[in-house]
This record gives structure tokens, sequence and C-alpha cells, in this order.
């Protein structure tokens, strides 16, 4: 089938957590915008891809599902030019995002990995953390205790615990980093890249509202395209084309990213982000084109 008929697939719902109708709106602008250009896009839900057949040979996408990612895989390995690709999904996950990041030594949070059923008194002691974050290890956050601030061991305990009795075997452990948090957006392979400070837009760009813990963002000066090109090396080890994340800026200016998403809302810049999202899959189209 020619390239220029595309599928685009949603996220599903409950993989969107206070950003279901921002989640939507960036996948409709970037479908019209692919419209626009000339190609005909015929949209999917995320639970289509365990029902049904990809007669076309591109699939954009912003699925979730663990599942659904194993079926976009299957379809890359099968011959399909897949944006964001599913293994670059799966790398987006907790644990294998933070192995990949500190082996190639991009600038992040000191971190340990536990397992949910152990004892993290002695980890936790030998690592130093007195207040850190605690993540679920093997997926994104959909609730708001799978990303956790914690200031002393019994509340690290507790949520191991939680984390146990839901079935999620690891967790990892980042410390807690002073400094200005600054959330970015960006695209591979184009000029665009949106930063902002997330504090001073409370409400609008926030799932669970862990923002206010690092307090109002002072404006601490530093280098925007050293945090560009530490997001542009990010995406390349994560092997992600559309992102964003976070990180924190300290008092000497700095960057360690803290967290690092594949296809996220670009809910403050959307209108200015989807041509460029649809430029990056039409780039991506015409290289698969080149060398078939």
């Amino acid at each position: 089938m020619s390239k220029r008929i595309i599928a685009g697939i949603r996220r599903g719902d409950q993989f969107s957590p206070n950003h279901i109708g921002n989640d939507a709106a960036i996948f409709s602008l970037t479908a019209g915008c692919l419209r626009d250009r000339g190609y005909t896009v015929h949209e999917y839900v995320e639970t289509d891809l365990h029902t049904c057949t990809f007669d076309e040979s591109v699939i954009f996408n912003m699925v979730r599902d663990l599942g659904s990612v194993r079926k976009l895989k299957q379809l890359e390995d099968g011959g399909h030019l897949v944006v964001n690709s599913g293994y670059g999904i799966e790398n987006c996950t907790r644990e294998r995002m933070t192995r990949l990041l500190v082996s190639h030594g991009i600038a992040h949070p000191r971190s340990i990995i536990l397992k949910t059923d152990c004892d993290p008194a002695p980890m936790l002691g030998e690592a130093g953390f007195g207040d850190c974050w605690i993540k679920r290890g093997d997926f994104h956050a959909i609730h708001r205790e799978d990303v956790t601030y914690v200031r002393h061991l019994e509340e690290a305990e507790s949520i191991l615990r939680e984390y146990a009795i839901r079935r999620i075997e690891t967790a990892v452990v980042n410390e807690h980093l002073v400094g200005d948090l600054v959330k970015f957006y960006g695209i591979a392979g184009t000029d665009f890249f949106y930063r902002f400070y997330p504090t001073n837009a409370l409400g609008q760009h926030s799932k669970f509202g862990w923002e206010q813990v690092n307090g109002q963002a002072k404006g601490i000066p530093f280098d925007e395209m050293q945090l560009r090109a530490l997001c542009s090396a990010a995406a390349d080890i994560l092997h992600i084309n559309i992102y964003g994340g976070d990180c924190i800026v300290a008092e000497d200016g700095t960057i360690r990213l803290i967290d690092f998403n594949d296809w996220p809302s670009f809910a403050p810049c959307r209108n200015e982000a989807a041509p460029h999202i649809a430029e990056c899959i039409i780039r991506l189209i015409e290289a698969d084109e080149k060398n078939p």
C-alpha cells in the first residue's frame, strides 16, 4: 500500500491521567497537518492494535499499554515504519530508561533500583538518600502514587509495600534534586524545542501536582543549547523522535534530566508543535522510501 496512506493510533484514555483532552488534541492536530500535506490518515484507538490488521505501511502512534507496545514491535519487525518506535516507547519505561541514560553518561540524579518486596533501609542508607523520589519501575505514571516524593524511610517502606501489593516488582529511587524544575518538548530532526517552568502554570500542565515540591522557579540562568543537546542525546539513546520530559537546573546552572517521555501532550505549545511533528513523520517516511 502507498506510504501516503498511513495509520494513526490514539492513546488509551487510561494512559492519559488528567491529560485526556490534551493528548487527544495533539493527536488530532498532527493528523490534520499530515492531511494538509496530502497524506490519507486512518485513525484508530489503542485497543484496535489487538483486533485489526494494519495494511498501512506507516503507523504514527501515542500508545502506552505494554501489550500494544509488543504489537507495535511486531509490526516494526515485519517491515512497518512506526513513529514513535515500539522499542523506543518501551525504553521510556522507568527502569529501562534509568539504566540506559545512566549507562550512557546522561546527566541524571543518582539512582538505585529496588525490588519492591525488599527492605529498602540498607540500600537507601548506603546511597545516603534522605528525601527522594520513588517511581514504579515497570511503566509510566498512571496513578499519583506511581511517582512519589518521600521524606523518610517509613514513607519509602509504605510506597514499596503498596507497589508490591499492585504486583509492581521493581522501583526506581532517585535522589531529590534542589533547583528549578524545567519542562521541555522536542521533535527529532526539526528546529522545534520548547521549554517552560511548570510551577508558573500549575493546574494547566500538571498530572499530579508534584511540581510543587521544588517550589516556584527562581529563573536560575542556564545554557539552553546545552539543554537541547542533552535532550537530543537522550532521544537518540532511547530511540524516540517525539518527546518531552523534565529536568532540574541547580543553582550553578547544572542541568540534569529527571524524566523523559515518548510523545507527551505538548499542551502549552501544541499548535506550534503539530506541524513539526508531521514534518518529522514525513521525513522518516521519505528516508524509509530511499532505504526500503
